[in-house]
């Protein structure tokens, strides 16, 4: 004899739907905010408003800002995760194709100011204090999305290795190396200026542009792949 799901069930589903829904709808206008304003300028009640509802709704969807954000990085690294791997197959020259990864990771920070900001915040805090403040599904999904735009990276300094044109003796320790430094090198980017002593104890600043600090992120990738560290 058939059976039949509880009513109940479909009402759940849904109930989850439009949870999913709102969720969704809350991060794309966080995400519009962060690419017109900024992360600084990005209020909990400008979001809101930007969606249509109170902002104790969104607190219900969402721990707290933090978690918040978090989750709207996530979207920035599926991004990128895209244009690394689109770099990763145009070569198959291990330092030509390491070239145009850590190119193109450079390329969408500079055309993603707020995707460098965001994670350079959630950079600063503490795993114990990420914890206290994001829930374990965000993190995860957080997790997630940093390590599959960096398998990219450590698959073209793995392969590099096995061609022998690299002597990286742990992959995945100088991608992530990269990926900080890089996150770093690109506000040097954004400011543009460079501070330098014009004599003993006298500082003066001078001009750097972003396509320098491209070239040189390249650089050092391709020296640090090539480097015996002990």
């Amino acid at each position: 004899m058939a059976t039949r799901a509880p009513q109940t069930d479909g009402r759940r589903s849904a109930a989850a739907a439009r949870r999913r829904a709102r969720e969704a709808e809350i991060l794309a206008a966080t995400r519009a905010l962060f690419d017109e304003r900024g992360l600084r300028d990005a209020q909990i009640e400008d979001i809101a408003r930007a969606v249509g509802i109170n902002r104790a709704i969104v607190y219900r969807h969402f721990t707290g800002k933090e978690e918040l954000f978090a989750l709207t990085l996530v979207g920035y690294l599926d991004e990128m995760r895209l244009d690394l791997e689109a770099a990763a197959a145009a070569s198959t020259e291990p330092k030509e194709r390491l070239a145009a990864v850590v190119g193109a990771f450079v390329d969408y920070s500079l055309e993603h100011p707020a995707f460098v900001d965001c994670a350079q915040a959630l950079m600063r805090r503490s795993g114990p204090e990420l914890l206290d403040e994001i829930s374990e599904s965000a993190l995860y999904r957080l997790g997630r999305a940093i390590s599959t735009a960096l398998a990219t990276l450590s698959g073209a300094l793995e392969d590099g290795v096995a061609s022998g044109d690299f002597t990286v003796t742990d992959p995945t320790l100088l991608a992530n190396t990269l990926y900080a430094s890089g996150l770093g090198a690109l506000q040097l980017a954004r400011v543009g200026i460079l501070v330098k002593e014009a004599a003993p104890g006298v500082p003066t600043v001078g001009e750097i542009s972003p396509q320098q600090v491209r070239e040189y992120l390249v650089a050092s990738a391709l020296a640090l792949a090539t480097l015996e560290i002990s």
